[in-house]
């Protein structure tokens, strides 16, 4: 079931830009600096690696099979049995991954802005809407996309402006006082979960139209993405210094220090916004993914009919991944990162090696034959 190019490289560059992005200003923050206190801003460029070789990784197996997603090409390149197993995992980890997602969501706005709306009601709500804009078709998630990423992007950078009175740099050195060695480890956690989630290419680029453009884009957003989560780290740091590995939200309680000629002030509506937009994109995303996989997994010809049913699923499994935030997070940052590089990494490094020794096998039989057709 080949995928119809719907969707230019601009817009697929917005929709990994929202969807990498969102969670990353919100959460990362915090679990960086656990581990990189001063030197958290420079956990994400060392991470960057990580997203250039999936980048890569999913263009070289895009150009051997162009009109196909990671599902497809991985039963030509492994075998049909095996091919459908890595397909099953990627499928089951994209879900897993989603109701992740979709409990963040529910726990930040029920902490932060309706402490007493039941936790089930707002998951409900994000998780109905996204299923709807999925149904639609990405051409419709594409153009969400192109919509929601700049405003996300311009609250961000506004939201930037307003602390740039509150924010003390010194907090920022010594750079590297104990070496590189603390931005490394912290490094992990965004190469692990955050970098590894430009996997979704391998479904995005069989959908665009200018296809010649999909790499460029995609190390645009790359580019981006690390740029604000450098810019996000920076100003944590230079807001709370060693305070702001205790803080949960740390871009959620810095939006509280802003204030503006005596009464532009308490702006947390900026985050709200942020956060609503970005998260909705997330989850439509997955979604996406999830219910495209599983219809080419088992040659089902059209994907909406799973995306409900796939909503239905998420609901009860985002409750049951943890009692709270806290050990949620705590997950996250912890054995989260190697497990989400178990796919995220090692599926299409080992699609890529595969097909490179099955066509060199290939081009020596075709040798061998072009010899005895010689000799004959």
């Amino acid at each position: 079931m080949p995928t119809k190019p719907q969707i230019s490289a601009c817009q697929m560059g917005m929709l990994m830009y929202s969807t990498i992005i969102i969670t990353g200003i919100l959460l990362l923050p915090s679990m960086l600096a656990k581990h990189a206190h001063r030197d958290m801003w420079l956990a994400p460029i060392w991470a960057t690696f990580g997203g250039l070789f999936i980048l890569l990784m999913c263009y070289v197996l895009h150009k051997l099979y162009p009109t196909q997603s990671i599902i497809e090409y991985s039963q030509h390149i492994v075998g049909r049995v095996t091919g459908k197993i890595i397909g099953l995992i990627v499928v089951l980890f994209y879900l897993h991954i989603n109701s992740s997602v979709i409990r963040e969501f529910g726990e930040f706005m029920v902490s932060a802005f309706f402490p007493k709306t039941p936790l089930i009601m707002i998951m409900i709500s994000v998780v109905l809407v996204s299923a709807l804009a999925v149904r639609c078709g990405v051409e419709v998630l594409g153009r969400c996309a192109s919509v929601f990423s700049p405003i996300v992007l311009i609250l961000f950078l506004l939201l930037v402006l307003l602390l740039i009175p509150e924010l003390k740099p010194k907090y920022m050195f010594p750079v590297m006082e104990n070496g590189p060695r603390p931005s490394l480890i912290a490094a992990i956690i965004p190469f692990g979960g955050w970098y590894g989630e430009f996997l979704l290419v391998a479904f995005l680029f069989p959908a665009i139209k200018d296809k010649e453009k999909g790499l460029r884009w995609g190390i645009a957003t790359l580019l981006a993405v690390t740029f604000t989560m450098v810019l996000t780290n920076l100003v944590t740091l230079f807001l709370y210094g060693d305070m702001a590995e205790d803080i949960s939200f740390p871009v959620m309680l810095a939006a509280r220090y802003i204030e503006f000629a005596d009464f532009f002030e308490h702006v947390e509506a900026l985050v709200m916004a942020i956060w609503i937009l970005g998260i909705f994109i997330k989850i439509s995303m997955f979604f996406y993914v999830a219910a495209l996989g599983t219809a080419q997994l088992l040659a089902i010809p059209d994907y909406r009919l799973l995306v409900f049913p796939f909503g239905l699923i998420s609901l009860p499994l985002s409750m049951w991944l943890a009692p709270n935030l806290q050990e949620l997070s705590h997950t996250i940052g912890t054995e989260g990162p190697f497990y989400y590089m178990t796919v995220q990494y090692l599926v299409p490094g080992l699609l890529v090696c595969t097909a490179f020794v099955r066509k060199k096998i290939q081009r020596r039989s075709r040798g061998a034959k072009d010899e005895n057709l010689g000799d004959a």
